[in-house]
């Protein structure tokens, strides 16, 4: 039998995302009951403080707060005692034992979790380059990429675009088509950006006979076909050989993260040639 809805509020001197994120799982426990969240998210003056205790006084709500300054703790556990609401410091136990493991003291700064700096935003900027400019799309943009990767479907280009991007690179990256030449824009831009990917015939049937069961699509489709998967694979290294300052990297039975680490390998050993 379900119970009334009960109010929780949750008392933050930062964006209380964290501290939502960790009501609401624990929340979860709890199927035949009702609680209602209010959140009250940048709360870091003694006035404010008091206004949101009187309030769960009134409501008979459980306040639960996340506030990193030891002296805001004190006076949230004091003003809830003496209006005799019941609550919860989330934080302030975990950071005292984490302060005697630790041998250290808290920084008693809010928000070091979400600090906005510099580099989220260029890992921002990253990432939406690389969704616009995925499969090929907007070659005209080729000269704003910091890295070009270039194979044949199923080469992993765009989770390796991806992941690459939330390291703060712009990626794009063009798919070669068989029957179709690259965009003349690929050979236009700085040649030291683009790498190629290649795999193995084997395990690329494999990768794509997956893919057309997953689609629905029948086995027999060329696309994943072992001749037509062949063909594509030396059409591939054919271009790349006519390109030999593009690194070509095999990429068969390895995780993103792996290639990825080549690539940059690559790309920071150019780098410092250069310099």
């Amino acid at each position: 039998m379900a119970v009334e809805n009960r109010l929780i509020f949750v008392i933050s001197d930062a964006t209380g995302e964290t501290a939502e994120k960790v009501m609401r799982a624990a929340l979860l426990q709890f199927a035949n009951a009702s609680a209602q969240l209010r959140m009250y998210t940048r709360v870091r003056l003694e006035a404010e403080m008091r206004s949101i205790v009187a309030r769960a006084k009134q409501t008979h709500a459980l306040v639960v707060f996340t506030v990193v300054s030891n002296a805001h703790r004190e006076l949230l556990r004091r003003l809830c005692d003496e209006e005799n609401v019941d609550a919860v410091d989330l934080i302030g136990t975990l950071m005292a034992k984490l302060s005697v493991f630790l041998g250290s003291q808290p920084k008693g700064v809010p928000g070091l979790l979400h600090t906005i700096g510099d580099d989220y935003f260029r890992r921002i900027d990253a990432v939406e380059f690389t969704v616009r400019n995925d499969d090929g799309r907007e070659p005209r943009n080729l000269p704003k990429a910091d890295l070009v990767l270039v194979g044949i479907s199923r080469t992993s280009k765009t989770p390796l675009s991806t992941f690459l991007a939330q390291k703060g690179l712009k990626v794009s990256n063009v798919p070669l088509v068989l029957g179709i030449e690259p965009p003349t824009e690929l050979f236009q831009i700085d040649q030291e950006k683009i790498f190629g990917l290649t795999i193995k015939a084997e395990a690329l049937l494999q990768i794509r006979q997956a893919r057309l069961k997953h689609l629905g699509m029948p086995p027999d489709t060329s696309y994943g076909q072992r001749d037509h998967i062949s063909q594509e694979i030396a059409y591939a290294q054919s271009v790349f050989r006519q390109h030999p300052m593009w690194p070509v990297i095999e990429i068969t039975g390895k995780a993103v993260e792996e290639t990825a680490a080549d690539i940059l390998r690559i790309k920071k050993d150019r780098e410092q040639r250069k310099d």
